[in-house]
């Protein structure tokens, strides 16, 4: 599925990252990732006076081999570089205040266009970025690695 406000980045049929663009605004809720992915990402709509019921989240042990993550652009832009999980290029796509992504599989990369800031949102523990990350050689010149660094 893709549109202006809406694209699926995909590699050999295999969904790499999910973008919906700010002034993306569906008619009614809807679910993007697959109901087997560890993260799920929706885009809930609610009427005036709706109700989501109180509830509780029970718990219930899954196994997560593979961080998926979403991040929030809050301001700035952006490119972002997807890779196959053999490392190759793949594409970029610029993203925007308001724009989010869902990073479902393969490697990415980042080049800041203008001072930006992001919330991320991935599955824990973190396991440290010796365990949890593999550095590869990309397209983007890594500005990030002092962030990095602090982890």
């Amino acid at each position: 599925m893709q549109n202006n406000d809406y694209e699926e980045i995909r590699h050999s049929d295999k969904l790499v990252a999910i973008i919906l663009r700010a002034n993306y605004t569906p008619a009614q809720t809807t679910f993007f990732s697959p109901p087997d992915f560890s993260q799920q990402l929706g885009y809930i709509v609610y009427e005036k006076d709706g109700v989501i019921k109180t509830h509780l989240h029970k718990e219930v042990h899954r196994k997560i081999t593979l961080t998926q993550e979403v991040l929030f652009i809050k301001k700035g832009a952006l490119i972002v570089n997807f890779y196959t999980t053999n490392k190759e290029y793949i594409a970029s796509r610029q993203l925007y205040s308001g724009d989010v992504i869902f990073l479902c599989s393969g490697g990415h990369g980042f080049e800041m266009l203008e001072d930006t800031e992001m919330i991320e949102v991935k599955q824990g523990p973190y396991s440290g970025k010796d365990n949890d990350k593999e550095l590869i050689e990309g397209v983007e010149y890594d500005t990030c690695q002092r962030a990095f660094a602090r982890r």
